[in-house]
């Protein structure tokens, strides 16, 4: 960070000698900054280019809490899909890519034409010209006669076509040619954008699975305590707890249709950006859990700071702008001092277009006499737009647009430097987050399961038999572990979003990733979701004691069957 802020002061202070006296001195100086930047960051980085240690290779973690995988909707087509695949098709489907290929295209367009510049333009035609009444001939007398002609042939271009600018053609194919630069440069940015846009959709889609995940779960453990409350004697627990579980249920069910609709709408979004079927629900091939390591959290922020200020095409593409301003404003000072050349055909009158042709005529109305003809009038132009002032003015005004590239090119820099330290916080605190969150899913299951035993077990209080564990602490048990499912989810999301946002702000190529997912992924395709939780949702069965028992020893806890003990409450009362 250090590094890239002294660099940062070293350009600033281009703009410094700016004043009306030293402004060509300080154009002249500031005119490559863009090189230096290049030249100055590749003297802090090891050579190898971008795979040299800028990013670790493409790692996967599976996840400890493992849920069963939920279906996707069965009225809904099914579009399955893995990471790798929505990374290659991230490099070529999205339409920002095709539009940032298109105008490398017009650009290398633009650039054949300037290189052109230096060949005339040819017209191709014929000129037919009559005379009737009286005109003046070379002596100054007036005659009056009748004439007309006829020619076909070639010549000169029509109007200014026919002027060949000297300094359009030395500047304009170095101008074009930086124009190119930035639209290529564009490209790779747009890729990377592109990259970037489609992860954070496949992991929202990812996320929406998980919570959908988590919410099943919770649900069904929110069923099993609702039909335990339900069968519980009428003396054990109060009617209020059954309507409490019941009222629980319906969140849980409420929060599964919320995360089965969060999934289908961040499906239509991903579908929309990898330009696939929208209707179709997307389903990736991975766990949701799966986290995607490409940067390691242990890495030095200037480290890679330095790494995105080298590596990032948007520096490229300001660095060519930069370049073709300069350009641009020694075409403007030399523009006066470069003569153009006009070319024209004087073969036929007034429009002096064609030059040589064959050539027939006569009086009145007979064309004869066919022949062979050629008259050029070429002239050499030295041009003063309004005396100069003109050529002045806008050569001020090419000062100022180099000004400005340079001033962007700043902007840019300070841009992927906060890139940078933002994506590096997060991808350290959401590290830290899913460790948090790991720990709060196994509290989260240890207290659901610890509560649902208590509510097995009796205990005497003021000669009362009443449940160790109140019904209302397992509903808040189970929403517990359901906002320890979403925040789960939620932080592996995160960290995978962080990852690639990251690995995008680093100027990493993006075409790069998905060989890497591809052989990263395959060998983790062999974790298995299991088919079931690993906590089972029905409550653990326990030993059988009658209340008798637990009343002879005031105090005493006993375990006991809710099921069963309401069956024999409803016995007794028979």
């Amino acid at each position: 960070m250090r590094a890239a802020r002294s660099l940062s002061h070293q350009l600033r202070g281009l703009l410094r000698p700016c004043g009306r006296a030293g402004l060509i001195r300080c154009l002249t100086t500031g005119i490559c900054a863009g090189l230096s930047i290049q030249q100055s960051f590749a003297q802090q980085v090891p050579s190898g280019g971008p795979d040299s240690s800028a990013v670790s290779s493409f790692g996967v973690q599976p996840g400890t809490v493992q849920l069963q995988t939920p279906a996707p909707e069965a009225e809904l087509p099914v579009l399955p899909i893995n990471l790798p695949t929505a990374l290659q098709l991230a490099n070529t489907q999205p339409i920002d890519v095709q539009l940032a290929l298109e105008r490398v295209r017009g650009a290398s367009a633009a650039l054949f034409q300037a290189r052109a510049l230096w060949l005339p333009t040819v017209t191709v035609g014929g000129d037919y010209q009559r005379h009737d009444g009286e005109i003046q001939d070379s002596s100054g007398a007036i005659v009056t006669n009748t004439h007309s002609s006829l020619m076909f042939g070639a010549g000169s271009g029509i109007g200014s076509s026919a002027v060949l600018s000297i300094d359009d053609a030395i500047f304009a194919p170095l101008a074009a040619r930086q124009s190119l630069r930035a639209r290529q440069a564009d490209v790779q940015t747009a890729t990377n954008d592109s990259m970037l846009a489609v992860t954070d959709a496949y992991f929202n889609v990812q996320q929406a699975r998980g919570d959908l995940a988590g919410s099943q779960d919770a649900t069904r453990r929110a069923e099993a305590l609702a039909s335990i409350i339900r069968q519980m004697a009428a003396g054990l627990v109060a009617p209020l707890e059954v309507v409490r579980a019941e009222a629980e249920l319906a969140n849980r069910r409420e929060a599964e249709i919320a995360a089965r609709e969060r999934w289908q709408t961040a499906s239509a979004e991903l579908a929309r950006l990898l330009r696939l079927d929208g209707t179709a629900q997307i389903v990736p091939q991975e766990p949701p859990q799966l986290r995607i390591m490409l940067v390691q959290p242990s890495r030095s922020v200037d480290e890679l700071v330095t790494m995105g200020l080298t590596y990032r095409p948007e520096l490229e593409s300001n660095q060519a702008q930069v370049q073709a301003t300069l350009e641009l404003l020694k075409q403007e000072k030399y523009r006066p001092l470069i003569p153009s050349v006009l070319l024209r055909g004087d073969s036929t009158p007034v429009t002096g277009t064609l030059a040589g042709g064959i050539f027939a005529g006569g009086t009145n109305g007979d064309i004869g006499n066919p022949g062979g003809r050629f008259d050029i009038d070429l002239q050499v132009l030295w041009q003063f737009d309004n005396l100069g002032f003109g050529n002045s003015a806008r050569t001020r005004a090419r000062e100022s647009d180099h000004r400005a590239a340079i001033l962007a090119l700043f902007r840019i820099q300070d841009r992927i430097a906060a890139d940078v330290a933002r994506a590096f916080a997060e991808v350290r605190q959401s590290d830290r987050r899913v460790k948090i969150a790991e720990s709060q899913v196994r509290l989260s299951l240890e207290s659901y399961n610890q509560n649902l035993t208590g509510l097995g077990q009796l205990g005497v209080a003021g000669n009362v038999l009443r449940t160790i564990v109140r019904p209302q602490e397992v509903v808040a048990a189970v929403q517990n572990l359901a906002q320890a499912y979403t925040a789960y989810y939620r932080a592996i999301a995160d960290s995978n979003r962080a990852q690639f946002r990251l690995y995008r702000a680093l100027g990493q190529p993006a075409q790069r990733l998905s060989q890497e997912a591809n052989a990263a992924l395959g060998a983790a395709s062999s974790v298995a979701e299991p088919g079931n939780s690993p906590v089972p949702p029905a409550p653990p069965s326990t030993q059988r004691e009658s209340p008798g028992a637990a009343a002879q020893g005031r105090g005493i806890q006993t375990s006991f069957d809710p099921v069963d003990e309401s069956r024999d409450a409803r016995s007794t009362a028979r």
